[in-house]
């Protein structure tokens, strides 16, 4: 019987993000939000998912709900659920659920972790099917995947209902004052996040605060320093974007361009291919 996802705030970019790989992996979806127009609509339409105008009576019999994280529990479609009995998860509960089936690779960070997930889903799934999940709307689910590459976002801790094989730590910053209170309490989140990933963490080297990380999974480095594990050098920029040789220590693991520009595109890129290598991916 093919199970039926109702999502209250679908055009959220998260969350149409994971109606689009609930979709692709032969679930009914469907789902509400606001009536104005948004960016997410073009691939929700493209897909044939229907957006409904808010209303308690969209919900039926038999439906799992998935909740924006933005809508409390007083809202009429969530009460309604509630009185049908449904199963409810939080967007962020369902995808932490969602990546148990896979070798999961989730990307956190003050910045950088669109870029960087995608960069990561273009290149693992050139090599191996790859669902992912990316924070700009877009988002994909291949039957019998191997990989699922998704961003990880530290908002109110969301991240912490996530334990993935790997993550990549682009960076900790102080944001979201309306819920941190300082950038020690965003370090406690992201340490806190680290202690439940399973197999080992790949974190920017020249970052302060992630060279304080106190885990029991292997810690990565990945920078332009010797004191890096995984490092770039002989880095050439272009016309055409940048070019480096990515190392492990001393071992050359192989010469990369990619079509990018700037310090954080290399870095970022060296975190990919640092996730590739400890796979045991080819580098060609």
């Amino acid at each position: 019987m093919t199970e039926t996802d109702y999502f209250i705030g679908i055009k959220g970019s998260g969350m149409s993000s994971l109606a689009l790989i609930l979709h692709d992996l032969g679930h009914q979806v469907l789902g509400s939000d606001i009536t104005q127009y948004t960016f997410t609509q073009k691939g929700l339409e493209a897909a044939g998912i229907e957006t409904l105008p808010f209303d308690p009576a969209n919900l039926k019999a038999g439906y799992t709900v998935i909740l924006g994280n933005s809508f409390t529990d007083e809202h009429p479609e969530v009460v309604r659920a509630k009185e049908l009995g449904l199963p409810i998860y939080r967007y962020h509960e369902y995808l932490g659920k969602l990546i148990g089936d896979y070798t999961s690779i989730g990307v956190a960070g003050a910045h950088g972790k669109t870029s960087t997930t995608g960069l990561l889903a273009h290149t693992l799934g050139g090599i191996a099917k790859t669902s992912y999940l990316i924070g700009d709307g877009s988002g994909k689910g291949i039957p019998d995947s191997k990989f699922f590459v998704f961003e990880a976002d530290e908002y109110r801790r969301h991240f912490l209902a996530y334990h993935p094989d790997y993550i990549i730590m682009t960076n900790i910053d102080f944001d979201h004052p309306d819920y941190y209170t300082g950038i020690e309490d965003v370090y406690d989140a992201f340490e806190t996040e680290a202690k439940q990933v399973k197999k080992a963490i790949f974190a920017w080297g020249d970052d302060q605060w992630l060279r304080r990380l106190d885990v029991d999974v292997p810690v990565y480095y990945y920078g332009l320093k010797d004191s890096d594990d995984f490092i770039a050098r002989n880095v050439q920029r272009g016309p055409a974007g940048s070019e480096f040789d990515a190392y492990h220590k001393d071992e050359l693991i192989g010469h990369f361009k990619v079509a990018l520009y700037g310090e954080h595109a290399v870095l970022n890129s060296l975190a990919v291919v640092a996730v590739a290598y400890t796979e045991h991916l080819s580098a060609t």
